[in-house]
């Protein structure tokens, strides 16, 4: 049977419609992410059955600033994942971002800066980037110029960058201080229209994120690496240049939110996000980001980085120990690279 197709005139077969109807299907459930995304959605309506505290505002606002520090670094972590690579430095880089930021605020502070309007916070703000872009940038030029291998690079890093912070502030906590800290913290832990501002900031990095990686250049190329790194430079990609510009990403992305949470904790301890790194890529491998290279996005690392946040705050709302969590959180990633493995061998048999 056929039918006219209104756009062309011509007839087309039922086949053709059937097959349409597939393809919708198949590239809507060929997600990862659209089966988290409703395993979220049961989760959060059996929480709320459990617990009549899971959807009250005060709750609701806990979880969704906790996980928006993961998000944000969640973002930067699934460009390195879609390269093919992996950064098990951001937790340490979240720290020592944030404690620079808070001792260079300190340092200013009673300076001839504090008579220029907000020069003190904008100096603070640029040395914690500074040194989180320092990071990456050192991380990428060792894996893609020296061509060391990506999890023993970060691991590295991840030790040299913890003890540097332990190192400069002794094990003291730094709280930032000056005449712009009330503004520093309204930027950094403040409410716009009752929504955190770290929400507003992960939603808005999400969207730039899925514009460059779905219409730039730059984006076809993080997938191109991760798809077949040889292809890619025989094509006259600049394999280098990706790699060391998805490393800084990364960095910056936890750079950002280790200042972030400084306005939420009052001050940047040295074991800040300490363990964050399993966090952080468990949250990227649940959204559907490939250890292997070349599959990932924003959305999965959104959905992901919440689902454990909901997860880790049911957890706490039953009573069940914290330690549980860690448990909960390997168990997790297992089985999202299993149901992963599994989805793919369906689609290619």
């Amino acid at each position: 049977m056929s039918e006219l197709s209104p756009a062309t005139g011509t007839e087309t077969s039922d086949f053709s419609n059937v097959g349409r109807a597939r393809w919708w299907r198949r590239g809507f459930f060929a997600s990862q992410t659209a089966y988290v995304a409703a395993a979220l959605i049961v989760i959060m309506i059996v929480m709320s059955f459990l617990s009549s505290a899971f959807l009250s505002p005060g709750n609701l606002a806990n979880v969704a600033k906790n996980f928006s520090f993961v998000g944000i670094v969640t973002l930067g972590v699934t460009l390195v994942i879609v390269t093919g690579g992996i950064d098990l430095s951001v937790g340490s880089t979240m720290a020592l971002a944030a404690i620079t930021c808070a001792i260079v605020m300190q340092a200013v502070s009673g300076t001839v800066l504090d008579n220029v309007p907000l020069a003190g916070m904008v100096v603070s703000l640029g040395a914690g980037l500074g040194v989180a872009l320092l990071i990456g940038l050192a991380n990428g030029l060792l894996i893609a110029r020296v061509g060391l291998s990506p999890f023993v690079t970060t691991l590295g890093m991840l030790s040299i960058v913890r003890g540097l912070a332990y190192a400069v502030t002794e094990g003291r906590g730094q709280a930032p201080t000056g005449p712009d800290v009330n503004l520093f913290y309204e930027i950094t832990d403040g409410n716009i229209a009752g929504v955190p501002v770290a929400i507003i900031y992960l939603l808005v990095l999400a969207a730039i994120i899925g514009v460059i990686l779905h219409h730039t250049a730059f984006g076809r190329h993080v997938f191109a690496l991760g798809g077949n790194e040889k292809a890619a430079a025989l094509t006259g990609i600049a394999v280098e240049r990706v790699k060391i510009a998805v490393y800084v990403l990364s960095a910056l992305s936890a750079g950002l939110a280790g200042i972030l949470m400084v306005g939420w904790l009052g001050s940047a301890p040295a074991n800040l996000a300490t363990g964050y790194e399993l966090t952080i890529i468990a949250a990227a491998v649940i959204g559907g980001a490939n250890l292997n290279g070349g599959i990932g996005g924003p959305a999965g690392a959104v959905i992901g980085a919440l689902l454990i946040e909901v997860i880790r705050n049911g957890l706490v709302l039953a009573g069940i120990n914290a330690y549980w969590q860690i448990v909960l959180v390997g168990g997790i990633i297992i089985l999202a690279v299993l149901v992963d493995r599994l989805r793919t061998l369906r689609m290619t048999s």
